[in-house]
């Protein structure tokens, strides 16, 4: 068998090589990986007869978050494929001018980069199945957060902590609310999505579903089955994701809800059940709660599981106070529906309800796209591979947004799809994701930035933590809401903040600021020295910085 050595770089410790290890593996035609990590070096066998493109294993690498480069071709036994450049860059390809680009979606992702191509002087086509503007505006950002502030407004009607403000429970019709809701969804399609068409004429929108024909050529079927072919020097998939729905006996066969069902339904279920515990799953079964709803949450592992511990217990028990029923190690056998009534067997009971919501995660958009035609890399979860500067394992493919590997968050998609515009343009030009903030908008709401301190030590940093509890930040006190806390990660030997962990009902407002200090490599002894406005929430990250100096119980208000 052939034998490629790759060198290289960016690795810390054990995890990063068996990460890359992972990732060489899924490589179509790899028969194995061997990634020692203290030889800085990638041993990948190939399967026999396979000719494998050594920048495509490199992308691999690249898509993992490190670095690589062919060690000593001279010495491999490695019959390379003789078509491809010999120093392995990748190769410049001819195109018309101006540039012609076609965009596969029209989510964020998509308008981003045929806005900034269009900039660049390209000719822009974009192809959409579905409705125009994608997963944020229509089913997902947009929608939620609008009936989480709903859900906020009638809560606090009925919860809130000034002795001299009467309480009342307040009557909800939800299907107003709906109302209401779609109206703003469909009024911010048209000014974000729709509208900047109209006054972009040089991207021009098709409606029909792409397929590829082969690297330089889409298919794409309209709605009345007539057929139109497509070429372009360079193409961007940009399709998103969908809800997912596991594989659990009768659950298909029942009217569950998914995300995109749940936000539009026009009744407050009596009692619903959460299949599902993650960022989508929290965010709706709370604001179904606080509408009037009894929750069940059903959990494979524990609450918010790719998050840090403390953040997952502070927001469990802050649900469970609410009256949310949490099940963690939650095993669902069978799923059935009968009379208006869901049943689940879960571990060894029957759970009912009258509404289900699978939350359990989404899938990207890319089987029905001809991949397979042109054989770009993907993950084993249908995802495509992309590098840095979001080109697949094919030169002129590029992809961008929630089917690729990267975070799932809008703003991701929107920067990966401009950086993808560039470098479609020559532009080379790199996604950097050093300091990338996200929120999850429950009460409290959930951000965080940078590094776990679990995940600072895997990566072989030395680090310390400090928990400030927001008992210790003045506004939190006169906000009589001192429910979570502050964390902020740092190197022990430096000082340097590589992340923080936030648990406030005002945590997405702090978010920023503590991404500013990673974005600028700020240590806490710096952090200490700035003025924050009193009386703020911010203000809570310098009291938090403060504590790995001395005790803020000590000091005055603003003395810090």
């Amino acid at each position: 068998m052939k034998t490629i050595s790759l060198n290289i770089s960016g690795m810390t410790c054990d995890h990063c090589a068996n990460t890359i290890e992972s990732a060489l593996t899924k490589v179509s035609g790899v028969d194995k990986a061997s990634v020692p990590y203290a030889d800085k070096l990638a041993e990948v066998v190939v399967k026999p007869g396979v000719n494998l493109n050594v920048e495509t294993l490199i992308k691999s690498v690249q898509a993992a978050g490190y670095d690589a480069d062919l060690n000593s071709p001279e010495s491999n036994n490695t019959e390379l494929d003789n078509t491809q450049s010999p120093d392995f860059s990748v190769p410049a390809i001819p195109h018309r001018n101006p540039l012609k680009i076609v965009v596969i979606g029209s989510g964020s992702a998509a308008f981003a980069a045929a806005l900034e191509a269009k900039d660049l002087g390209a000719q822009v086509t974009m192809i959409e199945s579905g409705t125009i503007g994608g997963t944020c505006v229509n089913v997902s950002c947009v929608p939620s957060k609008i009936m989480i502030r709903a859900a906020q407004m009638a809560h606090q009607q009925t919860h809130h902590p000034f002795s001299g403000i009467e309480t009342h429970v307040p009557r909800i019709d939800r299907a107003k609310l709906v109302v209401q809701q779609q109206a703003r969804v469909d009024a911010l399609r048209h000014e974000k999505y729709e509208s900047i068409l109209e006054s972009n004429p040089e991207i021009n929108l098709v409606k029909g579903r792409a397929r590829f024909k082969d690297a330089n050529t889409v298919i794409v079927t309209k709605e009345d089955g007539a057929k139109q072919i497509m070429t372009a020097d360079r193409f961007l998939i940009a399709t998103g994701r969908t809800p997912v729905l596991p594989q659990i006996a009768g659950l298909a066969d029942t009217p569950y809800w998914t995300s995109t069902s749940a936000l539009i339904a026009p009744q407050i279920p009596e009692h619903l059940i959460v299949l599902g515990a993650s960022v989508v799953a929290v965010e709706i079964a709370q604001a179904f709660l606080r509408l009037g709803a009894k929750v069940t949450m059903l959990a494979r592992s524990t609450l918010l599981s790719q998050e840090d511990s403390d953040i997952a217990d502070g927001l469990k028990k802050a649900l469970e106070a609410e009256g949310m029923v949490i099940m963690t190690q939650a095993i669902v056998g069978q799923v059935t529906h009968e009379d208006n009534l869901f049943q689940l067997t879960v571990n060894d009971q029957t759970i009912s309800g009258n509404h289900l919501l699978v939350a359990a995660g989404r899938t990207p958009n890319t089987k029905d796209l001809g991949l397979e035609n042109i054989e770009v890399n993907m993950t084993s979860l249908g995802e495509i591979i992309v590098d840095t500067q979001m080109r697949s394992s094919l030169p002129n493919i590029f992809a961008a947004g929630d089917c690729t590997p990267l975070p799932q968050y809008v703003y991701v998609a929107a920067a990966s799809g401009k950086i993808a515009a560039r470098n479609m343009a020559g532009k080379e030009t790199t996604l950097d994701l050093l300091a990338m903030p996200a929120v999850i908008f429950t009460d409290p709401q959930v951000a965080t930035v940078g590094l776990t301190e679990q995940q600072a030590t895997t990566q072989g940093l030395r680090v310390e933590s400090r928990k400030l509890g927001l008992e210790n930040v003045p506004r939190a006190l006169v906000n009589f809401d001192t429910t979570g806390f502050i964390k902020i990660v740092a190197e022990q030997e430096t000082g340097r903040i590589v992340g923080v962990q936030i648990l406030a009902a005002e945590a997405s407002e702090i978010i920023q600021t503590a991404t500013l200090t990673i974005r600028h490599r700020m240590t806490v002894q710096s952090l200490t020295q700035e003025l924050f406005p009193y009386l703020t929430m911010v203000e809570g990250l310098k009291l938090c910085a403060l504590t790995f100096f001395k005790d803020v119980d000590q000091l005055s208000c603003c003395a810090g």
